[in-house]
């Protein structure tokens, strides 16, 4: 779990995660449609809310411990079936970011919370094969550019794999310099 400080964790927390209410709660919801502020939430509606929020709902019991919690935290779209079979077909074909600004840190988060292990696996397998791919575009960002694909690459990236290519790419170039400065003296 990352620091409570950490603007990464904040981030990640800000995400949205869908959250089911079990029970109404008047005057609460802002409805889009009509803007009229106060309408109540009926059970059964599901609203994206960022995570940090859906899941203070969801562990909260309003009538003590062994009532029904307030709501329901589902399992995000960006983390969904289709993207996880996706992402096992070919981890490298899919925009990580369109799904979710900080991909990894919302699977993370969700796997501290349901403990599904399959998920574990898919996202550890397509962080290893990605990394290299990010690595390795580190490394020749002279032929990326020529190609013209590297703004292409880097849109695809969440936050994580941009730092991670930062990091290697800066560790590149200090090796190079570090080459060049012992070769000459």
């Amino acid at each position: 779990m990352a620091s409570y400080y950490s603007p990464t964790a904040i981030l990640t927390d800000a995400q949205k995660a869908p959250a089911t209410f079990s029970l109404a709660v008047p005057a609460l919801s802002h409805s889009p449609l009509n803007n009229n502020s106060g309408t109540p939430i009926t059970p059964a509606t599901t609203l994206d809310l960022p995570l940090w929020l859906a899941e203070m709902l969801a562990v909260s019991r309003p009538s003590g411990p062994a009532s029904a919690p307030l709501a329901t935290l589902d399992m995000p779209s960006a983390l969904g079936p289709k993207v996880m079979n996706a992402l096992t077909a070919d981890a490298t074909s899919v925009e990580l970011r369109q799904q979710a600004q900080w991909f990894y840190g919302l699977g993370e988060r969700m796997l501290e919370l349901f403990e599904d292990e399959e998920m574990g696996a898919v996202l550890l397998t397509t962080f290893k094969q990605r990394a290299l791919e990010i690595a390795d575009k580190a490394q020749n960002t002279r032929t990326a550019q020529q190609g013209g694909d590297s703004g292409d690459f880097m849109s695809g990236l969440d936050e994580t794999e941009r730092q991670l290519f930062r990091a290697a790419h800066d560790g590149t170039h200090a090796v190079k310099r570090w080459f060049e400065a012992t070769s000459r003296g």
